[in-house]
């Protein structure tokens, strides 16, 4: 059965809304996301305590009218098929949906279930992201992951059946990575029907065991991106940011919300939301999040305010992460000709070789996506 909400939509602007689940079956040592091992009776907790979040929302607005959802963590399908029909039905008495709506979960081999899948087919789920991270074994060995290969190609094969729209998320400069088997899961995951990929480079985050004991050989990361970014285009997928690939039209337009600068709700210990002003992030820590709840206080331990100059260069460098860049009759409707002029100048002197040729805007090319972090620096006031 699938569970429709038949409420009438309320006269409220479309958002989008991200949800954190806290858990995993072990911490790979390269994460910094915020994540627990679970221990008995504490999803069931965490559960009320999201219902519990979600009633503030009531309080302090209409019923929210969603366009995107984004379920990620942690690891999603650690939880049971009934942890997630409650999930569901939580979820479903707090918000409305559009009728396009993309709804995304996150979702890892080894814990990925066929009753995960049939209960989210039966929802409103229309997109999988499978943390692969490799097809190497070799490399899922290295990083600590709790799946092999075989796995994750098993993953694919269930969500395609599915009829569900699979993206994969890779990672690369892990230690000892070899070009070769880089290729080769590339290739496979294209081949298992992947119309989505993103991409990343091993990153030592403070407060990750690698961060403080960073392993050896790490593999360079540059010959990696650029060798994703000639084949992944050669197979006839766009990158449409950053670290994103899609088949076209495929992208997500969940994360292409974040980078247009467009509002969103975040729910769950760790999560960011942004109303288009203020910026809010909850506290990363599952005890203090529900006792928070529990003494009828919201959860947040973060909260600033983005205006003027600050929020017009952030939104300028966010906008630079896509192959869509920056608008430039929009940028000065909405800043003005002082701060368009303030924004190029920024930019003044680089290689026109970083840039592509996009009337009206300001675009990356593929050389410039490679130093993009750089491009960015200069976008901080």
């Amino acid at each position: 059965m699938r569970r429709r909400n038949n409420t009438r939509l309320e006269p409220t602007s479309p958002v989008s809304l991200y949800v954190h689940i806290p858990f995993c079956r072990s911490k790979c040592p390269y994460c910094a996301f915020y994540s627990v091992i679970p221990t008995p009776g504490e999803v069931t907790a965490f559960l009320e305590a999201l219902e519990g979040e979600i009633g503030f929302l009531s309080k302090s607005s209409d019923r929210p009218l969603l366009r995107t959802a984004y379920i990620g963590g942690g690891t999603p399908t650690l939880l049971s098929p009934r942890d997630w029909e409650r999930l569901i039905t939580v979820l479903e008495s707090a918000f409305s949906f559009v009728p396009t709506a993309e709804v995304t979960v996150e979702a890892n081999p080894g814990s990925l279930a066929r009753e995960h899948l049939a209960l989210w087919k039966d929802w409103r789920v229309s997109r999988v992201s499978l943390g692969v991270q490799s097809l190497q074994d070799e490399d899922l060995l290295a990083m600590g992951r709790p799946h092999d290969s075989r796995q994750a190609l098993d993953s694919m094969a269930e969500i395609k059946g599915r009829g569900l729209s699979l993206s994969v998320d890779l990672l690369f400069g892990l230690p000892a990575q070899k070009l070769r088997g880089w290729s080769d899961t590339l290739s496979r995951v294209l081949d298992e029907g992947a119309e989505h990929l993103s991409i990343y480079e091993l990153t030592l985050e403070d407060g990750t065991p690698w961060g403080s004991h960073p392993p050896r050989d790490l593999a360079a990361g540059y010959p990696f991106y650029r060798w994703a970014q000639y084949y992944l285009e050669k197979k006839g997928l766009l990158q449409y940011e950053i670290a994103s690939f899609s088949k076209p039209r495929r992208w997500c337009r969940h994360n292409v919300a974040y980078w247009s600068g467009a509002p969103f709700l975040g729910i769950g210990p760790s999560a960011w939301g942004y109303d288009g002003t203020v910026r809010t992030g909850n506290v990363a820590d599952l005890e203090h999040y529900r006792l928070m709840i529990e003494k009828g206080v919201r959860p947040t331990l973060f909260s600033e305010r983005l205006e003027g100059k600050r929020r017009a260069f952030e939104l300028s460098a966010l906008a630079l992460r896509t192959r869509w860049g920056i608008r430039l009759q929009e940028y000065r409707r909405l800043w003005g000709d002082q701060m368009l002029k303030g924004l190029q100048d920024s930019l003044e002197g680089l290689p026109p070789r970083l840039f592509r040729k996009a009337p009206g805007r300001i675009a990356l090319s593929k050389q410039g996506m490679r130093v993009g972090n750089a491009i960015w620096e200069r976008l901080v006031p």
